[in-house]
Parts: structure tokens; C-alpha cells; sequence
């Protein structure tokens, strides 16, 4: 550009355009790895065959760190990989393509960063697929201006509420009364379905404890749990989580337990278990307007008679990983990958485990209401399981009883941040001397 009062000169505006034109002339290689998102391709098994620099930077990590040695769940938060075994991964498949998923990516500082996953599968000419390619973008601006959007609508809302309450008390008071009544109705029908044990029973050379916390004292949630004997010295436990709340999840609740302990009767692989399970519930919700699944973990424990280690073999249908506490001070979570939501797919797998409990060491399973639970000054993070292993940590080793306690404490602090149900169920071999 000329100053004011001078000619333009014409040799100059010619070298200014060249220098312009030469900028535009990236090649695709650069265009690829310094774009303003995060781009990747993995293979079906989720193996990074190739990543971008700016994904890279953005992870701090370096190329021979990730390509060929990890694969993209690697690259998630907890809940993320598990969120992409359960639900990304098999829409994927079915789908062909997935379109800004909401994730979380972990750098190798700890740090996290929302990111907008979307994914397409590259076919071969026998139609078969071959590779996944991922593009990733920054949502941090994103998730901040959505939240400042629903502060600024609580907002108005709550004001425009104060300004409508005074001619809506009569309403409101005649509205109550009706919600009431059939609020007692609902839960009168339900109260006569066992949803949890009133005590959990006595099992030779095993401690066990639970606890129950109802998020909405009005409504009936869906969360469950269960210890019982099969017999020959094993023992069955379960934990789950129905969708919704109120009176069609208590009875889904109340299917669900007692197809469990039925299922158990006839075979006691926690594997069978599940996928009769999830017979029942797709053929009588699937087809209905109003379909219902579920989060589920059954287990089988024999514990010893004199004070050894006990076997457990458990099997998981898209729950939260149960997590195990040593009598060294370890804690660590159980995987099972790869197990699906029961109820929602007609040839639903599930994702099994082994482990041993030797003395002192204890099993907890959990419901998402814990690990969901929202914590920090405004209530805006959520607790997450990373939190959940640390806090067992620095608890172990602890017996059934005191973690359940511990626990306890913990949903206790987090006030009106714990918003959903939450049930917690401990097993543990008692120390020796």
C-alpha cells in the first residue's frame, strides 16, 4: 500500500503479488500436517498409521511415539476410551461414519482438551473396510461459550420465573397437589418391588457392604445391586443402571434383578448371564416406542474357608470398570472391554475379567452417579474416574466396610453436585493377622 500523496509504484505492487502467490503454493503434505485441526489415520484395530503435527503439538507428543505403537483410544481420557469401546467404535462400524463425538484428549502433561471427533471408514474395492481417517478440532472456545450460553439461559429463565410467580401460586399450588397424589400413587404401585436387598447376607470368608444414595428423594431411580449364593460355596453379585427414572425404570429395575438371579440358576458364566439378559430386555423394549437398556456387571466370587484368596470371574455390559483395592496399597481398575449397553443390540458381547483377591484386598463397583458427580466452585467438572482411582489410593488397603464409608463421605461432599443415583458395593477377603 502507497502512503498518502505518493504515486504507487507499479514494480512494487508486481513483487507483492508474487510474494502472495508464492505463499498459496503449499504442497499437500504441508497443507496435511500444519492444518488448523488434528488429522489421523488408524487402522481397524484403532493403530495410528499416520498423524498430523499439529495433533501432535496439541498432544506433546513425538511421531515414534505414537505411529505404530499406540492406537487412538490411547490418546482418550478414561471415560473417553471407554466411551469409544462401547459407543463410538461399534457406531462406527455400523454406521460408516461419526461426526462431531465430543472427547477428551489427555497430553502427556495431564492436561485434557475437549475435542470434536468425526470419522469416516475407507473401503476397499471389494467394499471391505481398511483404514479409519479421524479429524479432530479444538473445542475449548466451544465448551466455553456453550456454558456461558446455558449460565446466561438459567438466567433468564430464573428471572422470568420470579416475575411470573406471583400470578402462578395458585397454579402452581393446584399442579402440586395433583403431582403429589400421583407421585404417592406411582410410588405406593412400585414399593411392593424389591429394587435392593434390605441387608446384604452373610458369606463365609468374605466382607461385604453397600450403600445407596437417592439423588431425588420424590423419584425412583434405577440404579440396582445383589449378593447371593449359587451354591457349593460360590456366591453372585451384580450392579447396574437403568435408563431414566421414576416408575418405568423401577419396574425395568425389578425385570432386570430378577432375570439375573433366574438367569444365574441355570448357568453361572457371567458372560450367559448377561446375554439372557439382554434377550429379555430387547425383545420385550426394543420394539416399543419406548425402548429401555441398561449398564450391568455380574460377577461370581468363591472365597475360601480358611482365610485364603478368592476367585472372581465377572463380566461387563457397558458399565463403569470395577475397581480393586490390594492389601499392598495398590489400587487399580478391572477392564472389560469391549462389553456393549445391554438391551440395545440383539447379539450384544460383553467384556469378561478374572482376578484374585487375596487377603486384604477388596472389589468395589460402583455406579456412574459417583464418577459423574459434578465438583469445583460452579459445579462444572465432572469427578471422572482418574479422580475415583486416586481417592482409592490414597485409601488402600481398606476393608469392604470402611471404603464403602469412605465412599460415602466422598457423595456427601459433593452437595448439589451429585445429581444422579448412585449405588456402591464392596467385596473383601478380611486380612489375616
Amino acid at each position: 500500500m502507497c502512503r498518502s500523496g505518493d504515486e504507487p509504484d507499479p514494480a512494487q505492487g508486481w513483487d507483492t503479488d508474487a510474494a502472495f502467490t508464492a505463499l498459496l503454493e503449499d504442497s499437500a503434505e504441508e497443507l496435511y500436517e500444519a492444518a488448523p485441526c488434528g488429522y489421523l489415520s488408524t487402522l481397524m484395530d484403532g493403530t495410528i498409521a499416520k498423524i498430523n503435527a499439529t495433533l501432535l503439538d496439541w498432544l506433546g507428543m513425538d511421531r515414534e511415539q505414537v505411529v505404530g505403537r499406540l492406537r487412538f483410544p490411547d490418546l482418550l481420557t478414561v471415560g473417553g476410551k471407554l466411551y469409544h469401546e462401547t459407543h463410538f467404535a461399534p457406531l462406527l462400524r455400523m454406521q460408516g461414519e461419526l461426526r462431531g463425538i465430543a472427547l477428551e484428549l489427555k497430553g502427556t502433561d495431564g492436561r485434557r482438551l475437549p475435542v470434536l471427533v468425526s470419522s469416516v471408514l475407507k473401503h476397499g474395492g471389494g467394499g471391505e473396510p481398511l483404514l479409519i481417517r479421524t479429524t479432530v478440532f479444538d473445542a475449548s472456545d466451544r465448551r466455553a461459550y456453550e456454558q456461558e450460553l446455558l449460565r446466561r439461559r438459567r438466567d433468564a429463565e430464573q428471572a422470568r420465573a420470579e416475575a411470573q410467580r406471583a400470578q402462578l401460586e395458585a397454579e402452581q399450588a393446584r399442579r402440586q397437589a395433583e403431582a403429589d397424589r400421583e407421585r404417592l400413587a406411582d410410588a405406593l404401585a412400585v414399593l411392593q418391588q424389591s429394587l435392593v436387598p434390605s441387608s446384604l447376607p452373610t458369606v463365609p470368608g468374605l466382607a461385604a457392604a453397600a450403600h445407596y444414595h437417592t439423588a431425588a428423594p420424590d423419584l425412583l431411580g434405577g440404579d440396582f445391586y445383589d449378593l447371593f449364593p449359587l451354591g457349593g460355596g460360590r456366591w453372585a453379585f451384580f450392579m447396574g443402571d437403568v435408563c431414566g427414572k421414576g416408575p418405568q425404570a423401577a419396574s425395568v429395575t425389578s425385570l432386570t434383578r430378577y432375570t439375573l438371579r433366574a438367569a444365574a440358576l441355570h448357568t453361572s458364566e457371567p458372560a450367559a448371564v448377561l446375554a439372557t439378559l439382554n434377550a429379555v430386555l430387547h425383545e420385550r423394549y426394543a420394539a416399543g416406542t419406548d425402548p429401555r437398556y441398561c449398564t450391568v456387571v455380574f460377577g461370581v466370587v468363591e472365597p475360601s474357608t480358611d482365610g485364603g484368596p478368592a476367585g472372581v470371574h465377572l463380566a461387563s455390559g457397558g458399565h463403569p470398570p470395577a475397581l480393586v483395592m490390594r492389601a499392598d496399597g495398590r489400587a487399580e481398575f478391572l477392564p472389560t472391554p469391549g462389553g456393549l449397553l445391554v438391551g440395545v443390540f440383539p447379539d450384544a458381547g460383553f467384556g469378561s475379567a478374572h482376578t484374585t483377591l487375596a487377603p486384604g484386598d477388596t472389589l468395589v463397583l460402583y455406579t456412574d452417579g459417583l464418577t459423574e458427580a459434578r465438583t469445583g466452585a460452579t459445579r462444572e467438572n465432572l469427578f471422572g474416574e482418574d479422580a475415583l482411582l486416586t481417592f482409592a489410593a490414597e485409601h488402600a488397603p481398606a476393608t469392604a466396610p470402611s471404603i464403602i464409608a469412605a465412599l460415602t463421605g466422598l457423595l456427601e461432599s459433593f452437595r448439589e453436585g451429585l445429581d444422579d443415583d448412585t449405588a456402591l458395593l464392596a467385596l473383601g477377603v478380611p486380612g489375616r493377622p
